[in-house]
């Protein structure tokens, strides 16, 4: 069954990916996921398309719009409108779940804080996205997760080699999704803990506190190491040289991670054809390939230049460890343990475009997730709000006023 939250209804008043993401995974459980966006402009997100943010051959393609908002259902309410305001109180009303990145100022100003909306539900749960966090000298301040994440968080200093003359930049929403699954994972657990005690919760995650938690082992490490803030692999000698990246003959690398190597080095000796590298004594255990690291990594190196990556795919197909190839995001399309477990799911677009995206990576009995395109912009409007009583004339009035769209 994958539909395991069918019957929820969460009430979506977001924009960009991080918090948007969360909603789509909750839309992908199963959940009526009811997005509001301002009747004219939508969510900026609809518009990146004709900022230059994507690249000239996406053909009119908003990937960055589908990703994070497939699955849901669009309406188009002015919640600066006083008739707009009473029909998201009508949303919540029926809800579950109201979710919102909106900042502090712009929720007490829109009237839509924690307890604005509990004053009509009070079994409401209410979760937040920020930048920075709830509490603290900047939880008023906005974020991105090119800044707040990965450049404040630290993960883009930990994947920067020093001796780059710029820090490696962070790929498109590689922190959004991320948030969005954590925070989708959290409003799982408090409907939970609502169902077991009647109790809602106010549930937080913070783009800051993503990254510290990605980068938990460096950042526990950082007080006591001597020199830099972070532990740097020399890829010339490496600690334990059957754990690393190599290049192959073709300019392509494959990475090997035998973390008990003393398990599995003479099965790799084997599949590389180097019976001498197994009697070689100073290989001969992990210590001593660790005393003896850079010789080990400098010959392995040489091993692995000697074939194409398409040659090692074959040779080490067999190998007992763990290794991969370095693949593109294009080679996913065509590895076989994404299409087997349906990883990738193809949608139609409302723009007639067929799109393959990756599904968020929780399973239940162990089907993939349906996947549904994104909405047009107030795609649902009159059906919800016929949905809420209003007849349509109602509906009609309110689209007069502008309270709708």
């Amino acid at each position: 069954m994958t539909g395991v939250l069918e019957g929820v209804r969460v009430v979506e008043v977001a924009m960009w990916t991080f918090v948007p993401a969360a909603g789509a995974v909750l839309a992908e459980w199963g959940a009526d996921v009811v997005k509001v966006e301002h009747p004219v402009t939508g969510d900026p997100q609809r518009g990146i398309i004709n900022s230059g943010f994507l690249p000239d051959n996406a053909q009119g393609l908003n990937y960055m719009w589908e990703v994070p908002n497939r699955g849901k259902r669009s309406i188009g309410i002015d919640l600066a409108h006083e008739q707009g305001r009473e029909l998201l109180l009508q949303l919540v009303e029926s809800a579950d779940v109201f979710v919102t990145n909106f900042l502090p100022d712009a929720r007490r100003r829109l009237r839509i804080d924690v307890d604005d909306l509990r004053a009509v539900n009070p079994r409401l749960i209410y979760a937040r996205g920020s930048g920075h966090g709830p509490r603290g000298p900047e939880s008023e301040r906005g974020g991105f997760d090119s800044s707040t994440y990965w450049a404040r968080g630290g993960i883009g200093y930990a994947v920067s080699p020093p001796e780059l003359e710029h820090p490696v930049r962070m790929r498109s929403a590689f922190g959004d999704v991320m948030g969005g699954s954590t925070l989708a994972g959290a409003i799982a657990a408090a409907l939970y803990q609502r169902e077991r005690t009647g109790q809602p919760s106010v549930v937080d995650v913070a783009l800051l506190n993503l990254a510290l938690w990605q980068l938990s082992v460096d950042v526990a490490s950082a007080p006591v190491l001597a020199g830099d803030d972070v532990f740097r692999y020399d890829p010339e000698d490496l600690v334990n040289p059957t754990v690393g990246m190599y290049r192959t003959k073709d300019g392509r690398h494959l990475n090997l991670t035998l973390l008990q190597s003393d398990r599995h080095w003479a099965d790799l000796c084997a599949h590389l054809d180097r019976p001498d590298l197994l009697d070689d004594p100073r290989f001969a255990t992990h210590a001593l390939r660790g005393e003896s690291s850079r010789a080990c990594t400098q010959a392995l190196k040489q091993v692995f230049a000697s074939r194409t990556l398409a040659q090692w795919r074959t040779r080490l197909a067999t190998l007992e460890g763990v290794w991969s190839p370095l693949q593109t995001p294009r080679e996913l399309h065509e590895d076989p343990q994404v299409l087997a477990n349906g990883f990738l799911r193809d949608l139609s677009t409302s723009s007639g475009h067929t799109l393959a995206v990756a599904t968020n990576p929780a399973q239940f009995d162990e089907q993939s997730p349906v996947t549904a395109a994104a909405p047009e912009h107030g795609q649902h409007t009159e059906e919800i709000l016929l949905e809420l009583g209003l007849s349509w004339d109602d509906i009609l009035a309110r689209k007069d006023s502008g309270a709708v769209n």
